[in-house]
């Protein structure tokens, strides 16, 4: 099974992870406290899409990774892909 290999791509994907681990955090003292179940409702869906989020975007690298190292493509084909990816990635952040 592939991994990710880029180390820019690897430090943003854990730092997104990091602040989705924070958010729990938070909620798990909002819920202790006896916070109103609509505001732990409304952070339970902040770090829904943070995940998502996160999700997509090591989708996005790792399919990066993949289709240039298999592909072996040209500088400006790599400019096109990623350029291609990005709008994948836009619109998959949209969807919910």
């Amino acid at each position: 099974m592939a991994q990710l290999q880029d180390e820019t791509s690897r430090t943003d994907l854990l730092n997104r992870l990091k602040r989705a681990e924070g958010q729990l955090r938070g909620i798990q003292r909002m819920v202790e406290a006896g916070e109103p179940c609509l505001d732990i409702a409304s952070q339970m869906s902040a770090v829904r899409k943070a995940l998502d989020s996160a999700c997509v975007r090591m989708t996005v690298c790792f399919m990066q990774q993949e289709l240039k190292e298999r592909l072996q493509l040209q500088p400006e084909a790599v400019a096109q892909l990623d350029a291609m990816l990005g709008d994948m990635q836009t619109l998959l952040g949209k969807v919910r």
